[in-house]
């Protein structure tokens, strides 16, 4: 909009306070030296301007929504290093969400741009110490937190107003002053949305006003809102020069949460054309756009990791399968009907839990398991230190499984997998003749006539492994902790990692190694 009658104003203001004086060369050279003094203390260190602190949310100290914005400082604090010059984060969830964000000016170097935010970051929490609310204005910075939203919304409360009202009156009465000013207030709005619609929503103009004077005008939005709200802030903010803040002031600044006008009359930013410099970053959409490629990279790696682990998985099996086919022939349609997937076998133990483990020995360990239709079943899992063979194992496990006899434990199936080797057999709920021959009240739990029927059952399945079984046993390790009982009392050998096959007709052999009981 037009701003003559912001120049009607201003002049109607000034009138009243018209001091006429003669303008002197010396009063010239005095005020030209106050503004490069002035240019050079605010290139050197951050200025202060104000705080707002809310006063109807508070929080306790100590509080998590303390902790929570505690880091949230921290947090803003460190992402200046990483040369943004615009960043917002949130801590928290629920009640305790902290939601925050730091914007420097478009001109302000790095280094400045981070002692500011550090500054901000330090003095808030001291000026707000149980705020839940606040924003914190400096000449080169802005900073605030909330409890609530703040992110992309058009906010103008709380705000602030500075004005300088010294100045040269021959200077502020002239026409070409408040002209200058006009002119740099009309277009700041336009330009900080044009900017902000392919930068950062930073924008400079400057003005001559009258012969050695010149006007300079800054506006900057913070870089999450839409255009439109860029546009309308800094109007709204322009408004207020003339509504209640700064008519006659040689310079002025009226700051709001979402946006920021000021005007002097010495170059206060480092003049570098019309626009802010190319390194400003929108902290938040940067931050979405990481966020997004980020997530794509994962999910394409994600799914070229499956697809290598499927097709090395498959092409294994196929391995496998050939191997197992030329090394087991016919007998490879009993193995396969006995192999159980170790996600199966996982499920029935609860993850081999503590609380399903039933035995432990050099061999390994054992679970009790109930498979899927419901049947419980004794899971041993071998130890990793095992230097058993795969096809050794499944040669094992044929052995074990053609072994039929009510006095042999039976094998219900085996897993291996991921460097896995586990057999399942039948569950025997009494556990192992040693708990009932080593205990000091179980072992009277033992008739003489059972203990007859325990001996006579071990006996038999010897007998069956040496005389009666197609294939020639030795177990080599009849001991009580591998003799089972089941619910009749009658005993189950079990544990055959060491036994050996040998000829029908032989008598004797030699070994490698002792190993037995």
């Amino acid at each position: 909009m037009p701003f003559t009658y912001f120049f009607d104003s201003v002049k109607k203001i000034s009138r009243h306070n018209r001091i006429m004086i003669t303008k002197s060369k010396q009063n010239l050279t005095l005020f030209q030296l106050c503004t490069l003094l002035l240019t050079i203390a605010e290139t050197s260190a951050s200025v202060f301007n104000n705080v707002s602190c809310t006063s109807n949310k508070t929080f306790t100290p100590n509080s998590t929504f303390n902790t929570n914005l505690n880091t949230l400082l921290s947090y803003l604090s460190s992402n200046v290093t990483n040369n943004v010059r615009f960043f917002n984060a949130t801590v928290g969830k629920d009640s305790n969400t902290v939601y925050g964000l730091y914007m420097c000016r478009g001109d302000v170097p790095f280094a400045l741009c981070r002692e500011c935010v550090g500054f901000a970051t330090q003095t808030i929490p001291s000026s707000c110490p149980t705020s839940k609310e606040a924003v914190i204005w400096y000449n080169e910075c802005l900073l605030r937190y909330s409890y609530r939203f703040i992110f992309s919304k058009m906010e103008e409360w709380p705000r602030h107003k500075i004005n300088i009202p010294l100045g040269d009156p021959v200077v502020l009465h002239s026409n070409g002053f408040y002209t200058a000013l006009g002119s740099i207030f009309d277009e700041l709005p336009n330009k900080a949305a044009l900017d902000l619609s392919e930068s950062n929503g930073y924008a400079v103009k400057q003005e001559n006003a009258s012969g050695s004077v010149t006007l300079y005008g800054l506006a900057q939005c913070t870089p999450d809102l839409a255009a439109g709200d860029c546009k309308l802030c800094v109007a709204d903010a322009v408004a207020e020069f003339v509504k209640s803040c700064c008519g006659g002031s040689i310079g002025a600044s009226v700051l709001f949460p979402s946006c920021i006008v000021r005007y002097e009359t010495y170059p206060f930013y480092q003049h570098s054309g019309t626009s802010a410099p190319t390194m400003i970053q929108r902290g938040r959409n940067i931050g979405t756009e990481v966020l997004v490629i980020v997530v794509v990279l994962l999910v394409v790696l994600a799914m070229l990791f499956g697809f290598s682990y499927c097709f090395i998985r498959i092409k294994a099996r196929k391995k496998r399968k050939a191997s197992d086919r030329e090394n087991f022939g016919p007998e490879l349609t009993v193995l396969e009907s006995l192999e159980f997937d170790l996600a199966t076998i996982e499920a029935a133990t609860n993850k081999f839990s503590e609380d399903r483990r039933i035995g432990k020995g050099g061999y390994g360990e054992v679970y009790k398991g109930i498979l899927p239709n419901g049947e419980e079943v004794a899971v041993k899992r071998l130890s990793t230190n095992s230097k058993q063979g795969g096809e050794e194992f499944k040669n094992e496990v044929l052995l074990i499984a053609k072994l039929q006899h009510k006095n042999l434990v039976r094998l219900i199936g085996f897993c291996q997998e991921d460097r896995e080797k586990i057999l399942i057999y039948e569950y025997v709920p009494n556990k192992s003749l040693d708990h009932f021959l080593f205990d000091s009240q179980k072992h009277r739990q033992l008739t003489w006539p059972e203990r007859f029927k325990i001996v006579k059952g071990i006996a038999r399945g010897i007998l069956y492994l040496h005389e009666d079984s197609r294939l020639k046993i030795i177990h080599r390790d009849i001991k009580p902790s591998n003799v089972l009982l089941d619910n009749g009392i009658n005993p189950k050998i079990s544990d055959f990692g060491m036994a050996r096959m040998v000829a029908t007709d032989q008598i004797q052999g030699c070994t490698n190694r002792v190993v037995g009981t």
